[in-house]
């Protein structure tokens, strides 16, 4: 049997990982028993079954940096999203936090990382000149943003789009402030 050079990386980089008992370490000991025998349909399966372990992970991961509700207020936390992306060929990870108050206004704050989406938007909000000549620049604590149409949105760290909308920016702007953007482009590390 002929083993091309990127399996061959493949199976040297699960070999050295210390697998743990989990999901995405039980996928990857089935995709390296599978392989050993030659059965590629059933490695290429767990190979597929231990990345989505992973992103769901990430999603995880990428929930938790989410602002908590403002006092008086309700956050609902969405991680499905990402799902119905991947479907349209965006894959990457998306979050979704539904700040609502007690009068029944509410605004959703997006977070989606490692998506071509994010690639696309680096252009534009990856450039402060750029940014300007689009829209109003707003201070989210340090991090500027871009509002543009009754949407606030950054792009931090080449890696994590921001977006919030729904209600003024004087409103979500003190929520978006709470965000630690300098720990978000490392969100599942």
């Amino acid at each position: 049997m002929k083993q091309t050079f990127a399996t061959a990386l493949l199976v040297a980089g699960l070999l050295a990982a210390p697998l743990h008992a989990d999901a995405v370490g039980d996928a990857l000991e089935a995709a390296l028993a599978a392989h050993a025998t030659g059965d590629l349909s059933t490695t290429a399966t767990q190979i597929t079954v231990a990345a989505k372990e992973v992103q769901a992970l990430q999603s995880a991961r990428l929930a938790a940096m989410l602002p908590e509700a403002p006092a008086g207020w309700t956050r609902e936390v969405t991680t499905e999203g990402g799902q119905g992306m991947a479907l349209i060929g965006m894959a990457g990870n998306f979050v979704e936090g539904r700040y609502a108050n007690a009068a029944g206004d509410s605004f959703t704050l997006t977070l989606t990382a490692d998506s071509p989406m994010v690639a696309s938007m680096a252009g534009m909000l990856g450039n402060p000149q750029m940014m300007a000549m689009m829209g109003k620049i707003a201070k989210a604590g340090s991090q500027d943003m871009l509002e543009q149409d009754g949407s606030l949105s950054a792009l931090v760290g080449g890696r994590v789009l921001v977006q919030a909308q729904g209600m003024d920016s004087a409103t979500m702007l003190p929520v978006l402030a709470t965000l630690d953007f300098a720990r978000l482009p490392a969100y599942d590390k």
